[in-house]
């Protein structure tokens, strides 16, 4: 196949480059800062020549937006809203305008578009989209309203020839450098690795290899299109979430954190509380129900996988490899 990815350099778009290309599918990613073979200049919301990839192409599997590792201030939240919104409209104008568009367009939502919550889990069919629930911080349904933008306008493209589906994606843990397993690894290292206010809110997460393959099992199923969540079946609390983690690092204490702890940390990385303090409990249903099985559905198996990995990547001959993610907007 040829696979276009808008917004590739990230780190789900380094895992997915990879495992792609090693299965010898042609691979491009579409970009703001090329700087490699097979990276194509796009500015993420006007057209131009990159659309020429495009057409022809069999997939589109679109990640673009900027990082949603930052301060959540107002001009930050807005711009994550219009790099998400812009690049789906052009990755939308694209498609419509194809001599030969492609079969399938992937579109990266966010399993943040469910509620807080600890009660229930959500899955596609029962699932409450999230903005309005009592007890949690305004601007938390911002993110919300950037989700369902972001599924809205691939909604609205007229592509009649082309499966859509959104991926409402949790947490990708791989091995790679810079992303959430790398962060949450350093924090357990460091002694601080403990459970966040509590550690009653729930993790949602990913192996990265069970990713790919949920990746490529959507490929190969022409019969679903819509909202997907791309969410290990287990979800669990973020104090076993830690623990386990803990385990697989084998670090015996992880020092616990208050709210303002997590506050002044999140301040200090420049990030956001919502990523520790949100209770995302999502599930699978959609994968499960048309046989989709998972090698890594428990996070302790998964978290020792993933710490194996990484150990093996100290050697910096395995790291020249690994073609490594790149933060920001992309």
């Amino acid at each position: 196949m040829k696979v276009v990815i808008p917004g590739g350099t990230g780190q789900v778009g380094a895992v997915l480059d990879r495992a792609l290309t090693a299965a010898g599918h042609e691979v491009v990613i579409l970009t703001r800062r090329p700087v490699r073979e097979r990276e194509v200049y796009w500015d993420g919301e006007s057209t131009g020549p990159w659309t020429q990839e495009i057409d022809g192409s069999d997939v589109v599997i679109n990640l673009a937006g900027r990082s949603v590792s930052c301060r959540y201030t107002p001009a930050n939240l807005r711009a994550m809203m219009d790099s998400r919104v812009r690049s789906t409209q052009a990755v939308g104008r694209a498609i419509e305008a194809a001599a030969r568009p492609p079969c399938l367009w992937l579109q990266m939502s966010t399993a943040t578009i469910y509620a807080h919550r600890h009660d229930a889990a959500h899955d596609e069919a029962t699932g409450v989209i999230g903005g309005t629930e009592p007890g949690v911080p305004g601007y938390w349904g911002y993110s919300v309203e950037i989700a369902k933008a972001w599924e809205q306008v691939q909604q609205q493209a007229d592509t009649p020839h082309t499966r859509k589906v959104a991926l409402r994606s949790a947490m990708v843990m791989s091995p790679d450098r810079g992303g959430v397993f790398d962060v949450m690894s350093w924090m357990v290292r460091l002694g601080l690795g403990g459970p966040v206010a509590g550690g009653a809110q729930y993790v949602s997460w990913i192996h990265d290899d069970d990713f790919v393959r949920a990746v490529r099992f959507l490929v190969d199923r022409d019969d679903i299109s819509g909202p997907v969540n791309l969410a290990a079946p287990a979800p669990l609390p973020h104090r076993a979430f830690m623990r386990a983690l803990r385990a697989a690092w084998r670090i015996p204490v992880g020092l616990p954190a208050t709210k303002g702890m997590a506050e002044l940390g999140a301040f200090v990385l420049r990030s956001d509380t919502e990523l520790l303090l949100k209770s995302r409990r999502v599930v699978p249903g959609r994968l499960l129900d048309a046989g989709f099985t998972f090698d890594h559905g428990e996070w302790a198996d998964a978290a020792r996988d993933l710490v194996e990995r990484r150990r093996r990547r100290q050697d910096p001959a395995v790291d020249a490899d690994a073609r490594p993610a790149r933060s920001g907007v992309r």
